[in-house]
């Protein structure tokens, strides 16, 4: 860099500085817009064990557990906490449920061989009938309990 001293009538060798500023600030907006903010995933809930063993052998009402059963060569079968449920009673029933309830929580539990679509069939009804959060069970947590 040369400076120039006087009136000579040179020209300045000095880089402005004030366009590279502005392009950087708007670069930099340009980012923080595109960038989310927070990423949102899927919410799982997860039945939690009991703490002690006389919760475990009081039954608990609240919990509300739609089971998928396999028929092999047959169309799924359904269940509410161990009641037998047709899928066409599965909406009013869960409507039925959830409708004093504060806490709109529903488990589903499917057998291994079962369709998924019959599995997203029930959570779609679930969603249908006002409730909030559903969670999914697997062997795995069933044998925690």
């Amino acid at each position: 860099m040369a400076m120039s001293m006087g009136s000579s009538g040179g020209s300045m060798a000095d880089i402005n500085v004030t366009p590279m500023i502005d392009i950087l600030l708007v670069l930099l907006i340009i980012f923080m817009v595109i960038v989310p903010v927070t990423p949102h995933g899927l919410d799982a809930l997860v039945p939690q064990p009991p703490k002690n063993k006389q919760q475990q052998q009081q039954p608990n009402d609240r919990t509300i557990v739609v089971q998928v059963l396999y028929r092999p060569g047959q169309t799924a079968a359904y269940k509410i906490n161990d009641t037998d449920v047709n899928h066409s009673d599965l909406l009013p029933k869960l409507t039925a449920i959830y409708a004093n309830r504060a806490e709109r929580v529903m488990f589903v539990k499917g057998d291994d061989n079962v369709d998924f679509g019959s599995i997203a069939d029930v959570i779609d009804i679930g969603k249908s009938a006002n409730v909030d959060h559903i969670g999914l069970m697997t062997p795995k947590i069933q044998a925690g309990q």
